[in-house]
C-alpha cells in the first residue's frame, strides 16, 4: 500500500508561489509534482499549493523545512495534505444517475 505523499504549503506570498520548485531544488528535496491553487477567475495564485512527494521520507523532510519558515512577512505553514471529503450540497457529492 502506498502511503500518502501529498502535502499543501499555505501562506505563500502572492509572488513567491511559482518558486516552489526552485526552493525545493536548492534544498535538495525533490517534488513528483506541484499544484499552485489558483482563483479561476482571474488565474492568481490564492496562497497555498500542494505538492507531492516521491516518498514519505522526502514528505517529511519538506514540511521540517517549510513549516513555519520564515518569508516576506509572513510563516509559512506546511503540513501534510487531508483527503478530500465531500462536501453537502457540492456538486461532486451527487449520486450517480443510472439511465432512463
Amino acid at each position: 500500500m502506498k502511503h500518502n505523499t501529498m502535502l499543501t504549503i499555505a501562506s505563500l506570498p502572492w509572488v513567491a508561489a511559482e518558486d516552489i520548485e526552485s526552493w525545493l531544488a536548492s534544498e535538495n528535496l525533490a517534488a513528483d509534482s506541484i499544484k499552485v491553487i489558483r482563483n479561476h477567475e482571474t488565474q492568481e495564485s490564492k496562497g497555498f499549493a500542494f505538492v507531492e512527494a516521491p516518498n514519505a521520507d522526502e514528505m517529511q523532510a519538506i514540511i521540517r523545512r517549510f513549516d513555519r519558515a520564515p518569508l516576506e512577512d509572513r510563516l509559512l505553514r506546511a503540513n501534510p495534505a487531508q483527503p478530500l471529503s465531500p462536501k453537502a450540497g457540492h456538486p461532486l457529492s451527487r449520486p450517480k444517475r443510472g439511465p432512463g
